[in-house]
């Protein structure tokens, strides 16, 4: 079976290891969040990859571009919930310091590749 071309994508495989950060952190998390902060979390983090590969099979330069923006948004929401989720107490100080350090890898990685492409195909 061929690779997809995305899996290939450092920015890919960096959110791939945030999903599966937030969804350990957000396990912990109270039973009441289940619809609120822990869905909110999971969904923008899975947002990620997810725009990624979209963007990356096989569309124009321009919709690739669109989409890691897409990802990057993503990925400022994930950013401000994380905030929140620390200053009400679901995550201590060391869980979130090392969540936001892999989200700012993320977030240079998706910059740094969306500034790759040139509009040109």
């Amino acid at each position: 079976m061929m690779e997809k071309p995305h899996k290939r994508l450092v920015a890919w495989q960096k959110s791939m290891e945030l999903v599966v950060l937030i969804y350990d952190l957000t396990k912990r998390f109270p039973k009441e969040e289940i619809y609120g902060l822990t869905s909110q979390l999971r969904r923008a983090a899975v947002s990620v990859p997810s725009n990624i590969s979209e963007g990356a099979g096989g569309r124009s330069n321009d919709q690739f571009k669109n989409f890691l923006g897409i990802a990057v948004g993503s990925l400022n929401e994930v950013s401000t919930q994380l905030e929140i989720a620390y200053r009400v107490g679901h995550l201590c100080e060391n869980a979130s310091l090392e969540a936001q350090r892999l989200l700012d890898e993320c977030l240079a990685l998706t910059y740094g590749l969306k500034k790759s492409i040139g509009s040109n195909q």
